[in-house]
């Protein structure tokens, strides 16, 4: 069974000739959505990929054992893994600051 044009026309384009986009022209939109979510200074160490804002991101490897239990835990909570276990390193964090009296 044929399967026809797909949405193409004769030439084999998607859009018409009359409709196709200048690649000169800047997409302003995406631009200014694009600084809008780039920060206001630019240092070496937020674009060496190891942090993003004023976060640090830490890898974390776990045994396969550990890695399911994680998952099924947060799966019962409804949310991610990588969200309680970074919910229970602030918590523990803020027990070893109370525990040395900060």
């Amino acid at each position: 069974m044929p399967l026809g044009s797909l949405g193409r026309n004769k030439s084999g384009r998607h859009r018409p000739l009359g409709k196709e986009l200048d690649e000169a022209s800047p997409d302003d939109d995406l631009t200014s959505y694009l600084a809008a979510l780039a920060p206001e200074t630019v240092d070496a160490e937020t674009t060496a990929g190891n942090s993003f804002g004023n976060a640090q991101v830490y890898q974390l490897r776990l045994q396969l054992v550990a890695n399911e239990q994680l998952k099924e835990l947060a799966a019962e909570r409804q949310t991610s893994p990588q969200a309680l276990a970074t919910e229970w390193v602030m918590q523990r964090l803020e027990w070893e600051a109370r525990q040395r009296g900060f």
